[in-house]
């Protein structure tokens, strides 16, 4: 059975080690980098099974110093909304539904109207389109981020 809990520092570690397995679906980060991520967050949940994280995502609120393309993208446009930055599976613990646990933990939670993220359109994720398009998410924009991918910007009312 799993268990969505509040992510800590000592899951660090682990965040990383799933983040690399999921690249070029989510930007490789650094040790550094994803500390960084994670203090920012105003929300950084984890899910777990037989007592160990495969998975998690991690959101912010505007007005952070984060110079991701996109999240200053969605900082451009809009005065309130929660950005999830990122949210990344163990390979053995995809497909089994714990995204939309995840997401459905994250819009229970949230106070802000809007939910916000980006998904790759080059190289392409089917997979991550098909999902948010079924969870309600319409794409507000396209650019190319600082990583050079092509991506579909994508927002969904919450409130």
């Amino acid at each position: 059975m799993p268990i969505i809990r509040e992510l800590t520092e000592d899951d660090l570690d682990v965040m990383l080690a799933i983040n690399q397995e999921n690249v070029p679906a989510v930007g490789p980060e650094t040790e550094e980098t994803m500390q960084q991520i994670f203090e920012w967050s105003s929300l950084a949940l984890g899910i777990e099974v037989d007592q160990a994280l495969v998975g998690y995502c991690l959101i912010m609120k505007p007005g952070l110093p984060y110079q991701s393309s996109n999240y200053q993208w969605f900082c451009n446009k809009y005065d309130e909304f929660i950005y999830l930055d990122r949210v990344a599976f163990a390979e053995s613990h995809q497909g089994k539904g714990y995204g939309s646990l995840l997401y459905n933990e994250v819009e229970s939670r949230s106070t802000e109207s809007l939910f916000t993220l980006e998904v790759n359109l080059e190289p392409r994720n089917d997979g991550s389109l098909r999902f948010h398009e079924r969870r309600g998410f319409v794409e507000v924009g396209q650019q190319i981020s600082g990583s050079g991918k092509l991506v579909s910007l994508m927002a969904k009312t919450l409130h």
